[in-house]
């Protein structure tokens, strides 16, 4: 097998406790070279815990882990060499500027001044932080400390980035700033592994999804293949449950309801009848789209709220 052929991450029975919770149980996945790869979840479901086992930080249960082909815990330290890792909170060095911190951060990998000096404006012009470099952290806003904290994960030149809810609490001009950056990294050839609650952001950014709940991967795929699997092809959001209407729905083929609050949710994979029927009830208003993958996400982990 060529070494390009050779996963970038192999898991075989991952499990991971903490006194006598069992967090992780007994996963299995792999992560080929150059595709993005997310894993979804509620709150709690084993994804920030996976990735800790994945960056070597936290040592496995049980199973067997492999990086680059370095064993897990063992060689951790030669594997983290050629991550980068976005972790889920910024924790930039508040007393160092924008190019202190990139500095600071490259001088842990021993990479000469001549290579560094370059690859720091290179990556300040890539996240477009050039006329900030001299900024404490404390001025910047959030968006700018994202895609300052994601610069210093690049500054190996890792060839597999690791991205804990990349874009949580961002505004949307800066979600995309960043979705279009992680795209040129995935065209130049680097693997990706992100954690994500944004359904639109997985959507658009990964291959290969892995879902996740109570420590178990409940199923895998692209995305386009998992919505096909578990959703119907439309649903109508409806404002409120109306129990004659109801029933009407109920009484055609293949349509499947659920009822959240106030609100009824009718999944259905052809259009007419249903849409039909609503036009008897113009009080009522409803919203029909397509079925996405945060209609996956809920069929499958629930909507009951996770905190």
């Amino acid at each position: 097998m060529r070494v390009d052929d050779l996963p970038v991450i192999s898991a075989v029975n991952l499990c991971k406790s903490f006194s006598k919770t069992e967090v992780v149980r007994g996963i299995d996945f792999v992560v080929e070279k150059g595709r993005c790869y997310g894993f979804l979840g509620p709150n709690g479901a084993g994804k920030t815990t996976t990735l800790s086992m994945i960056e070597g930080v936290s040592p496995m249960t049980s199973g067997e882990l492999s990086v680059f082909e370095y064993v897990l815990p063992q060689q951790g330290a030669l594997a983290r060499a050629r991550m980068g890792i976005v972790p889920q909170m910024d924790n930039l060095d508040p007393d160092f500027s924008v190019i202190e911190n990139l500095r600071v951060y490259g001088s842990y990998f021993r990479i000469p001044k001549k290579i560094l000096e370059p690859r720091i404006s290179e990556l300040l012009d890539f996240m477009q932080l050039s006329d900030r470099a001299n900024e404490k952290p404390d001025n910047l806003s959030g968006g700018m400390k994202r895609r300052l904290t994601i610069a210093r994960a690049l500054i190996n030149d890792p060839e597999l980035i690791i991205l804990d809810e990349p874009t949580t609490g961002l505004d949307p001009q800066v979600r995309h700033v960043i979705w279009a950056q992680l795209r040129k990294l995935m065209q130049s050839g680097k693997t990706i592994l992100m954690t994500t609650h944004y359904m639109d952001e997985a959507e658009r950014l990964c291959d290969e999804l892995f879902i996740m709940d109570n420590g178990v991967i409940l199923d895998r795929g692209s995305p386009r293949i998992i919505i096909d699997k578990h959703v119907e092809r439309y649903v109508v959001e409806l404002s409120q449950d109306n129990v004659e209407l109801k029933g009407k729905l109920k009484n055609i083929p293949d349509v499947r309801l659920e009822s959240h609050g106030d609100a009824l949710f009718c999944y259905c994979n052809e259009q007419q009848a249903v849409n039909d029927l609503l036009s008897g009830y113009p009080e009522i208003q409803y919203y029909f789209r397509p079925c996405n993958l945060e209609d996956v996400f809920l069929n499958m982990t629930g909507r009951e709220l996770r905190e």
